[in-house]
């Protein structure tokens, strides 16, 4: 199990967060968790650390909203977000740890000015389109596997539908339940499951299934602009020093 305590503070937080956002808010500041961890340790150590975490988050969530989600907008996310993580299984052992570091630097920063500059809040909600969500399903896919950060590729297709909120989160609970599944055998194939990270994963996950049990309770009980004004901050600063350190 890894000792270090900077990984534990920037890991307990981190999971906590991934847990509320895939328990209540549709996974998108779970984008967080890779980087902070990133901090303390290699990207890809982070990764494998979280998979098994995912794994057992996803039972919770999927639970939690499995009479809300859409059958057909996952029939056209699915197979691309599986094409996506085939696309990152072949790519992995080409990213260096700093590369991968500022691959996930510029995916923080440009969600968060992506969803605080060019959104616009009075526009009419947009038609669901199979060219669009296969195209950012299958980077969301490739983002997930790299740093289990596809939330942000596929919140720019799903966001502008202006789906149920519940609808919403159901339907990104199933779809990287679907896809996290889908990168185990990717993941031992690579050698990332080695006994640290498995026991470090063990000693995490009970963060993570506290945290989807908040995010469900969360739902409709906290304001959703306000937290997620809270992370995008964080979020910001995150990217900014991952981005630092890849460059430096």
């Amino acid at each position: 199990m890894i000792a270090d305590p900077l990984f534990w503070l920037a890991a307990v937080p981190g999971v906590l967060l991934f847990g509320i956002s895939k328990g209540g808010f549709a996974g998108g500041f779970g984008i967080v968790t890779v980087p902070l961890m990133a901090l303390a340790i290699a990207p890809a150590q982070a990764a494998a650390i979280m998979l098994p975490i995912l794994l057992v988050m996803d039972l919770g969530a999927v639970w939690a909203y499995r009479r809300h989600w859409n059958r057909d907008l996952l029939k056209v996310l699915l197979p691309a977000g599986l094409v996506g993580t085939a696309i990152g299984t072949l790519a992995f052992r080409e990213l260096s740890s700093d590369g991968i570091r500022l691959l996930l630097g510029v995916l923080a920063i440009g969600f968060v000015l992506w969803r605080t500059l060019l959104r616009n809040p009075a526009a009419a909600p947009a038609s669901p389109s199979a060219a669009r969500g296969a195209f950012w399903a299958m980077l969301s896919g490739f983002t997930s596997f790299i740093a289990h950060s596809g939330g942000p590729p596929l919140s720019v297709y799903l966001l502008p539908l202006r789906l149920a909120p519940s609808v919403l989160v159901g339907t990104v609970a199933v779809l990287f339940a679907c896809l996290n599944w889908a990168k185990v055998l990717p993941y031992w194939w690579l050698g990332l499951f080695s006994a640290q990270n498995l026991l470090t994963s063990a000693a995490l996950a009970p963060v993570g299934v506290a945290g989807v049990a908040l995010g469900v309770w969360l739902h409709k009980r906290v304001s959703e602009t306000l937290f997620y004004r809270l992370v995008y901050a964080f979020l910001l600063l995150t990217g900014a020093k991952l981005l630092y350190d890849g460059l430096t």
